[in-house]
């Protein structure tokens, strides 16, 4: 059985990722499917302190591409929306699998199921009016909206966010960002829910995407990652291992075996001969699947991250929207973005590298090559960088060739 130390573990994650070097060449539209494809999900979200964590994600692994390119792949129906580590873009090929999850579960799993239940006519309404009229918005209901979670929503809004789920309806296209719903038999007219997994099938193929996604992965964090039911794993990988679909191997200090997809293999033993080793500076999006599930990101980088935007300014250590710093295999620090798009001015507002990290060439070098590209990428023409800690770091990150 292989045996690999956590460095080995980390770096099979950042390259299974695309995060081990930088790209070779310029990004090309076919691309962004290529990246989606290798991640498995590209989480959708809306806070926009520089860009949308979706944009960041694919800027990361790309570099500098046309942010439009992602719009326009998806109206060709290459991707579709779903829930699989949160709302996601999903590449198409995978809908068999998640209609089949939609067919094999008749329940809503997002707390509407009492809402449902107690308003069947609101429900028929918004079909009937989406059948007769086309892709509609939450906008075009002209209604009042009643208290709701976070705040007050349309009841035609939760309507749609229902059906949705539950596969009667789908995203067709984006608009501002707002979502047009229409029936799936008009988004996908050729589709045949006899080409649909039964539900044992999808939970296998999302199992074992989630093991590709992460290069090694432990059993605690297979199911986060497409946000599966913790209790079948076990049986699911006994099966898969039985099948001769992943491996075991076993790594330094840890009790139990970790768990490699079969296409994996010769990656992982160059790794663990140091014949591939980590190259890349980049920035992180707080929803990243390097960074979005915490517990993992402590135990392999030490790094103990937390989303600011949710919690009161006066209580903020790193800043609203704070960015991982990946340097050469190690997320050595985080950095505060904020872009100013009338004034072309990428300002951040402060770096802050983790304790015992050493300032040194490399370092400086990747985050100002690092910073200059994120800059150029988002057509700012300066760069402002108000605070660091070290305080050195800004100097040397300002300082002339």
């Amino acid at each position: 059985m292989m045996l690999l130390n956590r460095e080995d573990v980390r770096h099979a994650l950042l390259a299974a990722q695309g995060l081990l070097s930088p790209p070779e060449k310029p990004a090309t539209k076919e691309d962004i499917c290529k990246v989606i494809q290798r991640m498995g999900y590209l989480q959708i979200d809306t806070i926009q302190a520089v860009r949308r964590s979706q944009y960041l994600v694919l800027w990361a692994r790309l570099g500098a591409y046309e942010t439009d390119w992602l719009d326009e792949i998806y109206q060709d129906r290459k991707l579709f929306e779903y829930y699989a580590h949160a709302l996601c873009y999903i590449p198409m090929s995978d809908y068999p699998i998640y209609r089949g999850l939609m067919l094999s579960d008749k329940k809503p799993r997002r707390g509407w199921k009492k809402w449902a239940d107690q308003h069947p006519e609101i429900i028929a309404q918004v079909l009937t009016m989406v059948s007769e009229h086309g892709p509609m918005r939450s906008l075009d209901f002209k209604t009042d909206t009643i208290p709701h979670g976070w705040g007050n929503i349309k009841n035609e809004k939760l309507a749609l966010n229902y059906l949705f789920e539950m596969g009667e309806l789908m995203v067709t296209y984006r608009e501002k960002f707002r979502r047009f719903f229409d029936l799936r038999e008009r988004v996908l007219p050729k589709w045949d829910d006899a080409d649909a997994f039964d539900p044992l099938s999808a939970f296998e193929a999302l199992a074992l995407k989630a093991i590709y996604g992460l290069g090694v992965a432990r059993e605690d964090w297979i199911a986060p990652y497409f946000y599966l039911q913790k209790t079948p794993i076990p049986d699911i990988l006994s099966k898969l291992y039985s099948e001769n679909r992943i491996i075991q191997a076993r790594v330094e200090g840890w009790e139990t075996p970790v768990y490699l997809h079969r296409d994996r293999l010769k990656l992982v033993e160059a790794i663990s001969k140091a014949e591939i080793n980590p190259t890349l500076t980049t920035l992180l999006s707080p929803f990243d699947p390097v960074i979005s599930n915490r517990e993992r990101a402590l135990v392999l980088f030490n790094f103990d991250y937390r989303l600011e935007a949710y919690i009161p300014s006066k209580d903020r250590v790193y800043g609203y929207f704070s960015l991982p710093i990946l340097h050469q295999g190690q997320l050595v620090g985080r950095l505060d973005p904020k872009a100013h798009r009338k004034k072309k001015i990428m300002e951040i507002k402060k770096i802050i590298l983790e304790p015992g990290v050493k300032v040194d060439q490399p370092l400086v070098s990747g985050l100002k090559n690092t910073l200059a590209d994120f800059s150029s990428w988002h057509q700012m023409t300066q760069l402002e960088i108000n605070e660091t800690d070290p305080q050195g770091l800004r100097e040397a990150l300002l300082a002339d060739d």
